[in-house]
């Protein structure tokens, strides 16, 4: 039992990633931000699985590797010069803008990552196990679980004291208008359609595109620069 529990997983790889990726980034810089949410929510994600709570530890760590595979692969696009999907680029071309607050690159990168890279990384998912989305239903729901908790956390440590109410009233407005119960609903729905358009390849990559560019737009409106 020893020798297993120092045993490297995949998802002791992404762990690492997201490690070296907090290292470099300096610690204001938007993708920064998002990047230290994920680390917390990975680190739980495995705490979960090692402690047994996922009835099938398999798919719950395909899920869990398919879905940061679309984010480092993200990272990577940006920083080798390539354009990044849409639900990405804004969290990266606004970065290091002045006016954005921290809570808002958190949680414009839980945007893009759960409104878009979920539903894709399900489909993956279904795919590396064989299996209907169905079968990774109760994973998907257990991983949200830990992000609902997790973004809760988040508001309360990156909104700004009562002391600063009046100058907060424009980000609690904002934020207001974005929920992450309504786009996990939504991601589910996604990944359940775009399983269903697997043999129209066409149609999926529209699909795919339409919901990109959705995302996308949400997230830009996220990150409104706001005034000090």
């Amino acid at each position: 039992m020893g020798q297993l529990a120092h045993i490297t997983t995949p998802v002791d790889i992404v762990v690492s990633r997201l490690r070296a990726l907090d290292e470099e980034l300096p610690a204001r810089d938007g993708v920064a931000v998002f990047n230290r949410v994920y680390l917390a929510v990975t680190q739980a994600v495995d705490r979960s699985v090692d402690a047994g709570r996922f009835a099938d530890a398999r798919a719950a760590v395909a899920l869990d590797v398919r879905f940061a595979e679309r984010y480092l692969a993200a990272v990577d696009a940006a920083a080798n010069g390539r354009r990044p999907p849409a639900c990405w680029r804004p969290l990266f071309q606004l970065r290091r803008h002045p006016g954005v607050r921290p809570l808002q690159f958190a949680l414009s990168g839980i945007n893009a990552h759960i409104g878009h890279d979920l539903a894709l990384a399900v489909v993956d998912a279904c795919r590396t196990l064989d299996c209907e989305p169905a079968a990774l239903e109760d994973e998907f729901d257990r991983v949200g679980d830990l992000l609902v908790s997790l973004e809760e956390r988040i508001r309360e440590e990156l909104m700004p004291g009562p002391d600063l109410f009046q100058i907060a009233d424009p980000l609690t407005h904002l934020l207001g208008s974005w929920s992450l119960e309504r786009a996990r609903e939504a991601t589910w729905t996604a990944a359940r359609a775009l399983w269903a358009l697997r043999g129209l390849p066409d149609v999926a990559e529209e699909f795919t595109e339409r919901l990109d560019a959705a995302v996308g737009l949400a997230g830009r409106m996220l990150l409104t620069p706001l005034r000090d």
